[in-house]
């Protein structure tokens, strides 16, 4: 599936967790962001760049597009293969796009 069509977020988060970025990977998420990965809630990019280190690039992960759909407006649904140090398989994101940020991320069950 193309990137194109999906908010700037969103290939941003995908983007910089390929390339292990994590300074970039957690300036796509507002001030007032959650990350929630199944029940386990993360506030603020500053908890979320503790998630990012124990589950994330931490985990030297590599997302690869499967597909993606706006579910309402600024509502995406992207699945994700993912690989790495820790999870590998393929799984539903859910994410909140608000002000050209990531508002909510939850990492739904498959």
């Amino acid at each position: 599936m193309s990137q194109t069509n999906l908010p700037k977020a969103i290939n941003n988060f995908i983007k910089y967790t390929n390339e292990g970025d994590s300074d970039q990977f957690v300036a796509q998420f507002s001030k007032d962001s959650t990350l929630n990965d199944w029940g386990n809630i993360y506030n603020t990019p500053k908890e979320i760049a503790v998630w990012n280190k124990t589950d994330n690039i931490g985990k030297q992960s590599h997302f690869e597009l499967v597909d993606a759909k706006e579910t309402n407006t600024n509502k995406w649904i992207v699945n994700l293969k993912v690989s790495g140090n820790g999870f590998n398989g393929t799984s539903p994101f859910e994410i909140i796009i608000e002000d050209d940020l990531i508002k909510s991320l939850q990492i739904l069950p498959d």
